[in-house]
């Protein structure tokens, strides 16, 4: 950080006040001396602090990562891990960050019935981690977050969309850059409404993130002109989804938007038992349940016509998923690759232009390497040598540009709409970006 003093004029003062200065008495001078030397300690004292606050802890990069390699967004993971290697070798081929190559703790993030996360934040901060990545699901952030900002580490999820997240008590250490579910339950209600329904059923896991795109779902349809003939919130772990279902049929909707993660599937099964199934109602799901995975062994046809939402980018993603392909030909689904490895870029960016890794230091450049108007550049080696050559930077992503608002959330989001043409293919169909409304 650079200081810039500021010399006070003194005035000159007449050779009239001089000579009463020099009529003064003895204790005059003894008080004035002792002020000045008060108040040069306190300046000396104050330039200490801010050097102090200056000075850099920690000159190279501790990544952690603390994605669902186990739990209800297992299917998630692999992207997630993929986007964040991937990145972290781009990174240092191209010399590292601060000139040393990138320390990455890889960690798992379980789910909410799980200690996991815990345990993962635990012992990543015990092993020195400036950032980590991760949770993918809104309701572990949340139990983690606390502890994680106030320890002066970066938190920063590719995949958080949980609205209770935009003004939660950070730090300004939490940033995230899928948009909040404000805007995807705005794109669920319109294209509800714009495929003609007028009648729709939404139901949703219990939890932060269910609950927050549920209500966006919700306001959205309603103020469209559409009647919601179900609100309902599940128990995840629920042994049955009998009663639920029950509900949803009795209403009598034209449409059914299911807001959930793995258990998704037991949910569909019963309603294909009742009668309200994707072969008779239209069908919505969302990031959280839009898989090629998960609904393989349903009889041929049942998912075809369904219409899935995901955070996406501004631009198409078809090169950089090749990408990701290539780097881990296992993967399957690649929902939120893009913006894990996005993430990875801009946490690195921020460290080399603050000069240090402190989680501080990289939270107060994340927004400066992100965008206020700098040079526009798209990978880490254009990037950083602009940055060396004193120049102020716009990292472009693979998702496009990831500008933060006041609350470290994305300032402008894409949602993707997609068709399964199969129970184990999609394929997107239109988007929407536009600037993430607040909650």
């Amino acid at each position: 950080m650079k200081r810039t003093m500021v010399l006070k004029t003194v005035a000159v003062l007449g050779a009239a006040s001089l000579a009463l200065a020099a009529c003064s008495s003895d204790s005059e001078d003894t008080t004035a001396s002792a002020t000045a030397e008060e108040t040069s300690a306190e300046a000396t004292a104050e330039e200490t602090a801010e050097e102090a606050a200056d000075e850099c802890t920690s000159t190279s990069l501790v990544l952690g990562s603390m994605l669902p390699a186990t739990g209800d967004l297992a299917f998630l993971g692999p992207p997630e891990f993929a986007g964040v290697e991937l990145a972290l070798e781009e990174i240092d081929a191209a010399g590292g960050v601060l000139g040393s190559p990138v320390t990455y703790i890889e960690g798992d993030s379980g789910d909410t019935t799980t200690d996991i996360a815990s345990q993962t934040v635990d012992s990543q901060l015990a092993q020195g981690v400036n950032a980590i990545i991760g949770a993918a699901s809104s309701g572990v952030s949340l139990t983690v977050i606390d502890k994680i900002t106030s320890n002066g580490v970066v938190q920063f999820s590719p995949a958080n969309t949980a609205p209770a997240l935009t003004t939660y008590p950070d730090n300004g250490l939490y940033f995230r850059n899928s948009p909040s579910d404000v805007l995807q339950g705005a794109v669920i209600a319109q294209s509800a409404v714009d495929a003609g329904v007028t009648k729709l059923a939404v139901i949703a896991r219990q939890d932060p993130y269910g609950e927050g795109l549920a209500a966006a779902t919700v306001k959205n349809f309603t103020e469209a002109g559409g009647t919601v003939t179900s609100d309902i919130l599940y128990d995840p772990a629920a042994p049955s989804f009998e009663a639920e279902v029950a509900e949803i049929k009795a209403a009598g909707p034209e449409a059914v938007a299911v807001i959930g993660f793995e258990e998704t599937v037991k949910l569909v099964q019963e309603m294909i038992k009742q009668g309200v199934g994707p072969g008779d109602v239209q069908l919505y799901l969302v990031d959280g349940n839009l898989s090629t995975t998960a609904f393989a062994d349903f009889p041929a046809g049942t998912m075809d016509g369904t219409i899935g939402t995901v955070p996406s980018g501004s631009v198409d993603l078809t090169t950089f998923n090749e990408r990701l392909l290539a780097f881990d030909p296992a993967l399957t689904d690649f929902s939120y690759g893009p913006q894990s490895y996005d993430a990875t870029m801009v946490i690195a960016l921020a460290a080399h232009a603050a000069g240090c890794a402190d989680g501080v230091k990289i939270a107060a450049e994340l927004p400066n390497v992100a965008g206020n108007g700098g040079e526009v550049c798209s990978t880490y080696a254009d990037c950083v040598a602009l940055l060396d050559a004193g120049t102020d930077i716009d990292y472009m992503g693979v998702t496009g540009g990831v500008d933060f608002n006041e609350y470290g959330d994305l300032l402008e989001g894409t949602i993707s709409i997609n068709e399964y043409s199969s129970n184990t293919e999609f394929a997107e169909i239109g988007s929407v970006t536009a600037v993430v409304p607040l909650p």
